[in-house]
C-alpha cells in the first residue's frame, strides 16, 4: 500500500491546491478506512513538510441522523477524524467573520462544538477524565470541501481527502469551571442549534439539531476520537493544547459568496456565530 498511498496523497493534494475535482479513490481501488488513514499520514507529513502545523483533530460523521445519507456503495455509519492545521483554523472576533470561499471545493457549512485539551488524557480516560481535561469550548463552522464529484464517496475516500476538512472559524473560547465539566456532556446532549441562510432577500432557517445527535453528546464524541487513537499507533494521541472539533450538529450545506450564514442555540448559554462569504 505504501506506493499507492504516497501516489494517491499527492492526487489529492494536487486537486486541493489547484481547486480541482478528481475521481473516487475507491473507484480505482478496493481500499479499507485503514488505507485511508494510511493516505492521510502521508497527506500530514508533506503539510507539516510544507510549513503547517497540525493543532488538533476533526470528527467526521458523528452526528448519526446524516450516516444514511452519504456513501456509495454503503452508508457511512461509523466517526472518522483528521487533522487540522494553523493554516485552516480562524478565530471569529465577537462571534462574527467574513471567509473567502476561493479555492474551496464545493463548500458546505457544518455547525460544530470545538473543545480546547488543557491537559493530555490518561490512555484509558473515561468520559469524566476526558470532560475534565478539557479547558474551553466554543461554537465554530466547519467548511467542509469535498474534491469528488457531487459530494458522492464512500467512507475511506472522505477519510484520505483531509476528512473533508477545509476551514474551521471558531467563535469566542469559553473557559469551563469544574463543575460546568462535570455536567457538560449532558448540558451539550440536551442543547440545540439552529442553522440560517441570510441573503439579500430572504432569510431561510436550513437546519437544526441536538448535541445529542452527536454520537450522544459532543463530549462522547470526544471520547469515541480517544479510543480510535489509541487503536492508531501511527499518529500521536490527544495531548494538551490541541483543539478538538467534534462533528456538525445539522447536515452539511452548500454555501456560496454572498451569502451570511447564522446560528442560535437553545438550552445553552452559548452564542451564536454569524458568518459572511465572499
Amino acid at each position: 500500500m505504501s506506493t499507492k498511498a504516497n501516489r494517491y496523497a499527492h492526487q489529492l493534494l494536487d486537486a486541493r491546491a489547484c481547486a480541482k475535482l478528481m475521481p473516487l479513490l475507491s473507484n480505482a481501488d478496493v481500499l479499507s478506512p485503514m488505507d485511508g488513514y494510511d493516505i492521510g499520514k502521508r497527506i500530514l507529513d508533506a503539510s507539516i513538510g510544507q510549513g503547517a502545523t497540525p493543532v488538533g483533530r476533526k470528527l467526521g460523521f458523528s452526528n448519526r441522523t446524516i450516516w444514511k445519507k452519504y456513501g456509495v456503495t454503503k452508508a457511512i455509519d461509523e466517526p472518522f477524524w483528521a487533522h487540522v492545521f494553523d493554516t485552516t483554523v480562524r478565530y471569529a472576533e465577537d462571534n462574527r467573520g467574513i471567509q473567502s470561499l476561493d479555492g474551496a471545493l464545493q463548500p458546505r457549512i457544518e455547525p460544530e462544538v470545538v473543545f480546547s485539551l488543557g491537559t493530555t488524557p490518561s490512555p484509558d480516560a473515561g468520559i469524566e477524565e476526558l470532560a475534565d481535561c478539557i479547558e474551553w469550548m466554543a461554537h465554530a463552522f466547519e467548511i467542509a470541501v469535498c474534491p469528488f464529484p457531487d459530494w458522492k464517496f464512500d467512507a475511506v475516500d472522505a477519510i484520505a481527502a483531509f476528512g473533508l476538512h477545509g476551514t474551521l472559524i471558531i467563535g469566542e473560547p469559553h473557559v469551563l469551571s469544574s463543575a460546568t465539566r462535570r455536567n457538560l456532556a449532558s448540558m451539550l446532549a440536551n442543547a440545540s442549534v439552529s442553522l440560517s441562510c441570510c441573503t439579500e432577500d430572504s432569510v431561510t432557517l436550513c437546519g437544526a439539531g441536538f448535541g445529542s445527535d452527536v454520537l450522544d453528546s459532543p463530549v462522547h464524541a470526544l471520547w469515541h476520537l480517544h479510543q480510535q487513537l489509541n487503536a492508531q499507533s501511527q499518529f500521536a494521541p490527544l495531548q494538551a493544547g490541541e483543539i478538538i472539533t467534534t462533528g456538525t450538529w445539522t447536515d452539511a450545506y452548500p454555501v456560496q459568496a454572498g451569502q451570511t450564514w447564522v446560528t442560535a442555540f437553545s438550552g445553552i448559554a452559548l452564542p451564536g456565530l454569524t458568518v459572511s462569504f465572499v
